[in-house]
């Protein structure tokens, strides 16, 4: 098999933190020897997760066997979930911003034990649906825990209790259509309905000032994809919420800004 030299688009920063993490908890299992050591297993676990690089690929570049590397990065991305914010540890930092892009992004997948709760019908494909909440720049302040594809945003947002949260915080959030109802401070633009079926010239610039705020907010899904494994995850989608929680504690090290 032809192998060739590549690189991570990641600093040092990543690979020392998770490296610590790693060298930590070996430390306290006791563990006396590994294939890898820390720095090279946090090393195979960010260019699964930054570059979306295979579990047989990993196994030859770093010379271990498939199931060693399969483990080595469960073991990481583990270790990376428990760092992560949760949502009333983020709201510290976010009832500080002037306001927030709430918005939703489905994770594809392609393993499903039951088609039907994963089957999104607005992206007509299977996924785990993510919230997102941003910063005015349009920068990645919190990712939630996954749910099934099915879920509406709205509902994914209610059951996370996001609404609540940011409503308490009396945080001005900026949402797209499928948020309407959520109330609160969330904020969404004019929609036609049957009562209604032109919107006014006012209704209209309101929208168009709301889409221009609001579409910062693709910057932060755009973020949270740059980690190829979300392209397309090919493991359970239990997996999902510890990946991406993983993935949101990595940007944090990589982007300090609103880390805590």
């Amino acid at each position: 098999m032809l192998s060739y030299p590549a690189s991570i688009p990641l600093s040092t920063r990543s690979l020392n933190h998770v490296a610590d993490l790693i060298r930590s908890h070996r430390h306290q299992r006791r563990s006396r020897w590994r294939r890898l050591a820390p720095g090279r297993q946090a090393l195979l676990v960010l260019a699964h997760l930054r570059n979306g690089d295979t579990f047989t690929r990993l196994a030859t570049g770093f010379e271990v066997g498939v199931a060693t590397a399969w483990r080595y990065v469960r073991e990481a991305i583990t270790l990376l979930a428990t760092t992560a914010d949760d949502l009333h540890q983020a709201m510290s930092r976010i009832r500080l911003l002037a306001y927030a892009i709430l918005d939703g992004t489905l994770i594809p997948i392609d393993r499903i034990h039951d088609q039907k709760p994963y089957y999104s019908g607005k992206h007509r494909r299977h996924g785990m649906n993510v919230q997102v909440i941003a910063d005015p720049a349009g920068r990645l302040v919190w990712a939630s825990a996954a749910l099934p594809g099915s879920a509406h945003d709205l509902t994914a947002a209610r059951t996370h209790g996001i609404v609540a949260a940011l409503t308490s915080a009396n945080v001005m959030t900026f949402a797209d259509k499928a948020y309407q109802g959520a109330g609160g401070c969330v904020r969404t633009p004019f929609k036609r309905h049957r009562y209604r079926p032109k919107l006014s010239r006012r209704q209209k610039a309101v929208n168009k000032a709301h889409a221009r705020i609001r579409a910062l907010g693709e910057r932060a899904v755009a973020t949270l994809k740059t980690w190829k494994v979300l392209t397309r995850l090919r493991c359970s989608p239990s997996r999902t919420t510890a990946i991406v929680q993983a993935i949101l504690a990595l940007h944090h090290v990589e982007n300090p800004t609103y880390r805590g």
